[in-house]
């Protein structure tokens, strides 16, 4: 059974940072794809950062610049380390995997989500 559970999540001030983590337990990742997307009341869901296997990221333009999304082989863990945050971040929080190493397509596997709340 595959899994993906997040933590890290929760109320920062403007500016403020938080780490996100994502441990994945029934598949090894060190050789896919792994990603985070976000969605807001209201809004669609939006891909936020893709990790791909070579190292390559690829992060949406209104987070560029301000998160990173790393990972951990060893731990079998995803990051995404998000500075400077802003009001307009809030946002639930998931993390996703791909079993292809270039995460082309939709995800493969969905955590359950993780919510960060950022106050103006």
């Amino acid at each position: 059974q595959v899994q993906l559970v997040e933590s890290g999540g929760g109320l920062v001030q403007a500016g403020g940072s938080l780490r996100l983590s994502c441990a994945a337990s029934g598949v090894d990742i060190s050789f896919k794809a792994v990603g985070w997307y976000r969605q807001a009341p209201g809004k669609q869901r939006e891909r936020v950062a893709l990790l791909s296997s070579t190292g390559a990221t690829n992060y949406a333009e209104f987070v560029k610049g301000r998160f990173t999304i790393s990972k951990d082989n060893a731990e079998n863990t995803m990051y995404l380390r998000m500075n400077s945050l802003k009001f307009e971040d809030t946002a639930d929080y998931v993390c996703a995997l791909w079993l292809s190493a270039f995460g082309l397509g939709g995800p493969d596997y969905w955590g359950q989500g993780t919510q960060v709340t950022v106050s103006s």
